[in-house]
């Protein structure tokens, strides 16, 4: 069978944007800093200025990280890769591809009673995601039968 790749959509564009929010805010609120503080205690410096804009490139970089979940799989395995951390898992330790009804996501179920989520494959995806997990779960029955 074909090889397949899924990364989600929705919230690649929501974080997109977000993040590039978030940025532009901490940029236009960084230009306000200037003169004395509230308390007349001190001042403002350039520093101060490119502070808040690096804190909000950090921010905007958290944010972008919910952009990274990825899911391969091919005939032999599958990788996942979520917010954080990741699998490389054979089918064989696979029992079942599964997207319950009111899940955020699509997991998969291990033959030792554990349970791999699948971030990738989002219900705020609607057919993307069922498409996926359909295409997961051809991968994993011929894989079951080979």
């Amino acid at each position: 069978m074909t090889p397949v790749s899924f990364r989600p959509r929705r919230i690649r564009w929501v974080a997109g944007i977000s993040a590039a929010a978030v940025v532009v805010l901490f940029t236009v609120l960084s230009f306000g800093l200037h003169g004395t503080t509230g308390a007349g205690m001190g001042q403002y410096a350039r520093g101060d200025q490119t502070a808040m804009i690096g804190l909000g490139l950090l921010i905007g970089a958290g944010i972008l990280a919910f952009t990274r979940p990825r899911v391969r799989a091919d005939a032999e395995r599958i990788q996942i890769r979520n917010v954080v951390g990741g699998f490389d898992l054979p089918w064989s330790a696979v029992r079942a591809v599964r997207f319950d009804r009111n899940s955020p996501w699509a997991t998969l179920e291990l033959h030792d009673d554990e349970t791999v989520a699948v971030h990738a494959l989002q219900a705020a995806d609607k057919d993307y995601a069922v498409d996926g997990v359909r295409a997961l779960r051809a991968l994993h029955a011929a894989a079951a039968n080979a």
